[in-house]
């Protein structure tokens, strides 16, 4: 009898996670094995040791005390990635929540989230009709220190999480994640955002305005927000890249979510093109009359002379949102929208190359 707590207490260490009466049972082969948890409980608690013996829901596990968790955090096995974690946010937040209802609101990388959190045993996935059901379990209330697996409980846990990673309860749950318009998909890379979805929130359909409506941040062209602040109650975060200079205040608007050393290696970059071809256009003496403000923009950034009746340069869309024809006439065309570049910095080279080879001939 005197080396069946310390078996107890061994099982504990080396699981690591929370084990049942029965567990404990099959390793001593005694009926008193409550007893003796209960002594090891006692015992830890007399000690004022940093480690704890914890019953949550009729289970037990061994585990660092939450005030001297977060001190001891960056040596833990094991660590939950980012967006592993977020997955399992929404499914805590959530459950009990389908996969299939999980992948509507994460993307297609759910599944490989859903497989790591099952092996982990932090969540456990039922069938449900042709679907699986998720939910967490005593090992998921046992890594975040909470004494039950109530539903509420763990709510209140991940408002937590949320203040603690200071990204806002909509990144982490309903409201997930960014959404950005095509023309701006190769931004988020310049931002080092690697979790976004490309939508259409200018004219979208049924379909597309539900998925819209559950992201929590939208990025869009300057000049929309009251078309898409119909319907969408997030974050709208407006950006603009006619010029060098304004796709570097619209990364610096972003950074928040990107990364920081993405962040300055893009406008270092940037910076160095925009050189460039103020640089290449130096050597132009011609006068440029601007047929519009987007032009106008892209000609002071290049530093060129403007005159009423110098080369004429329009964008290429021939009309107008309001109707009014534009670059009839016009000397030089610069490509917008369908003509443009996807990637937004080859879209800008594009234009200004369009610009300085034009006034050369």
């Amino acid at each position: 009898m005197s080396g069946d707590k310390e078996i107890i207490e061994a099982a504990l260490f080396a699981s690591g996670e929370p084990l049942d009466m029965e567990q404990f049972r099959k390793l001593i082969r005694t009926k008193n094995a409550r007893e003796l948890l209960q002594q090891l409980m006692d015992e830890y608690a007399a000690r004022g040791s940093a480690i704890e013996i914890r019953e949550i829901e009729g289970r037990f596990v061994m585990q660092v005390k939450p005030e001297f968790a977060e001190k001891v955090r960056s040596l833990a096995p094991k660590e939950l990635r980012s967006p592993v974690l977020r997955t399992l946010a929404m499914i805590a937040y959530h459950q009990p929540l389908t996969v299939a209802g999980l992948v509507d609101r994460r993307g297609a990388a759910a599944y490989d989230h859903v497989r790591e959190l099952a092996e982990s045993g932090m969540v456990s996935a039922m069938p449900h009709g042709r679907t699986r059901l998720l939910q967490t379990t005593a090992r998921f209330a046992g890594y975040f220190n909470l004494d039950s697996t109530d539903p509420e409980a763990i709510k209140h846990k991940i408002i937590e999480l949320a203040r603690e990673q200071k990204m806002g309860l909509d990144k982490w749950l309903g409201k997930q994640g960014i959404g950005v318009s095509a023309m701006y998909e190769s931004l988020m890379g310049l931002c080092g955002i690697e979790e976004y979805e490309v939508v259409n929130p200018y004219n979208p359909t049924d379909e597309q305005r539900d998925r819209v409506q559950d992201l929590g941040v939208l990025v869009i062209s300057k000049g929309y927000v009251e078309r898409v602040g119909e319907f969408f109650e997030g974050r709208i975060i407006e950006v603009s890249a006619t010029t060098f200079n304004e796709l570097i205040n619209s990364i610096n608007i972003l950074a928040e979510y990107g990364s920081k050393r993405k962040v300055k290696e893009s406008i270092e970059y940037i910076s160095g093109l925009k050189d460039e071809y103020i640089e290449r256009a130096n050597f132009i003496t011609a006068k440029v009359a601007p047929q519009t403000e987007m032009v106008s923009r892209i000609i002071n950034e290049l530093r060129l002379g403007i005159s009423s009746d110098g080369v004429k340069i329009a964008p290429d869309y021939g009309t107008s949102g309001d109707g009014k024809e534009i670059g009839s006439g016009a000397d030089i065309l610069i490509p917008t929208h369908k003509n443009a570049e996807m990637d937004i910095i080859k879209r800008i080279c594009q234009r200004y190359d369009a610009v300085i080879e034009g006034l050369k001939k």
